[in-house]
């Protein structure tokens, strides 16, 4: 028979109330008391039943997600998965909001994240370029006691707590599969990013650059060209590029690739060049069958969604979460494998 707050009452030699301000955190609780109804929990083997408790408290979990305000089809997939996560949910007694701010500013960024306290919001997941406006409205968040959980792009002081795929790793995949499929071919490799202020893109062509020049001396990789969301500016500087230099291959390590792989399209360089994108959308599945694209490098949008929110609600509940469970994997997509 599982063991109550009536047992562990009895085991720490203290009221049950007591038993419940510990158990919620509360003020009020000397040290010692604490200690000993910790010792009690260890000693009965107590595990609390969350949601019977939340069901006689009428509590509910609400949660926001702020994504980035430009974006195309991977962040149409997020957030189609975000909605269908809140109506799976919805009988947990959770809800999820969806606020898009303009990634480019920091500082509209912080101000929002200012305005959210814990009679608003149990927690916030955060899909935003990393930057010490950022960095330190996600500081103030906890201190007010709402959760903060970095997105897809992780902020430094917060390793521990993000969702998200290796983007190291997931940028040095790319760099092998580019340079094994060039084989051993000499040339230049255009890279294409949304903006390398964001932690994932810098991550990702950290991994890159190290297989490349540790694997691929006869590649150079170009010094990064950032799109900032624009189809003109993407067009600019992919065209100003590939008019200075013969390219070998192109790596577009943002999210979004048709804006970029469209010019590459339009200059005639698809299939004569050996590409590389990230996320699967409908519009890369299509570009890997035509032959656009060689390889996809994706992460599941809808395990992105369903994880963040399960470790939000674990954050709030001062809980953990399972590992194995919430890891996100790298996935590589060919022609053969859709």
């Amino acid at each position: 028979m599982r063991p109550t707050t009536k047992d562990l009452a009895k085991v720490a030699g203290v009221s049950r109330a007591t038993v419940d301000r510990v158990l919620n955190g509360r003020e009020g609780v000397k040290q010692k008391t604490i200690d000993r109804v910790n010792e009690a929990i260890r000693e009965l083997g107590f595990v609390r039943n969350l949601s019977a408790a939340n069901l006689a408290k009428k509590k509910s979990y609400r949660y926001v997600f702020v994504l980035p305000r430009s974006g195309d089809l991977f962040l149409q997939e997020i957030m189609r998965h975000v909605r269908e996560a809140e109506t799976i949910l919805v009988d947990d007694m959770m809800s999820a909001d969806i606020v898009q701010l303009d990634e480019n500013d920091p500082h509209g960024i912080a101000a929002y994240l200012g305005t959210l306290t814990t009679e608003t919001v149990d927690g916030v997941a955060i899909m935003a370029p990393e930057s010490p406006q950022v960095r330190d409205a996600i500081v103030r968040l906890n201190e007010r006691g709402v959760r903060a959980l970095p997105f897809v792009s992780n902020q430094t002081l917060t390793d521990n707590d993000w969702v998200g795929i290796d983007n190291r790793a997931a940028g040095a995949t790319a760099g092998t599969l580019l340079g094994r499929f060039l084989g051993g071919v000499e040339g230049n490799v255009l890279i294409v990013s949304e903006t390398m202020k964001s932690r994932d893109s810098l991550e990702r062509r950290f991994g890159f650059d190290q297989v490349i020049n540790s694997q691929f001396p006869r590649l150079r990789a170009l010094p990064s060209l950032e799109t900032y969301g624009s189809m003109d500016r993407a067009e600019a500087v992919i065209r100003a590029t590939a008019s200075r230099q013969k390219i070998a291959a192109a790596y577009i390590l943002a999210s979004e690739a048709r804006g970029p792989l469209t010019v590459l399209r339009e200059l005639g360089l698809p299939g004569d060049i050996v590409t590389v994108a990230h996320e699967r959308t409908p519009y890369t599945e299509e570009a890997l069958r035509s032959g656009d694209l060689d390889a996809v490098i994706s992460q599941d949008a809808g395990h992105l969604a369903r994880s963040a929110i399960r470790k939000l609600k674990a954050m709030t509940d001062r809980r953990s979460t399972l590992l194995s469970q919430e890891k996100i994997r790298i996935e590589i997509l060919l022609a053969a494998n859709l």
